[in-house]
């Protein structure tokens, strides 16, 4: 990846996704890019499919590409929710929580008529 601006690749044709990036817009932005992957002239980055970010949320801190529940909680700490971060950071809330995640991410690949790849 050559752009080393963080950004956050979000599905906004997901109501669900949609009310939690508008609802995060104000504290993330400008520091963090928000990249609707359901527009119509996105591109994937480098080593990435559409179908692998339409499966789990994707975050670039600068240098990594974070995927799924840990994505979620890095663009939460660039959004300046170090202490819920710091909570479900835990060892073992931390694998809950992925474990939710995956099992909702999947969920909601199955059953969103918006994540059909046109």
């Amino acid at each position: 990846m050559t752009n080393q601006f963080p950004q956050l690749y979000y599905d906004a044709s997901c109501g669900f996704c949609q009310k939690e990036i508008e609802h995060l817009r104000p504290r993330l932005e400008p520091q963090v890019q928000l990249v609707d992957i359901s527009a119509p002239d996105f591109q994937a980055p480098l080593g990435y499919t559409l179908e692998d970010l339409l499966t789990r949320i994707h975050f670039f801190d600068g240098q990594t590409m974070h995927i799924g529940f840990n994505a979620t909680l890095q663009y939460w700490r660039a959004a300046g929710m170090k202490k819920t971060v710091a909570l479900l950071g835990l060892p073992g809330i931390r694998h809950m929580g992925n474990l939710v995640y995956n099992i909702w991410a999947k969920w909601r690949r199955r059953n969103s008529s918006s994540c059909a790849i046109n």
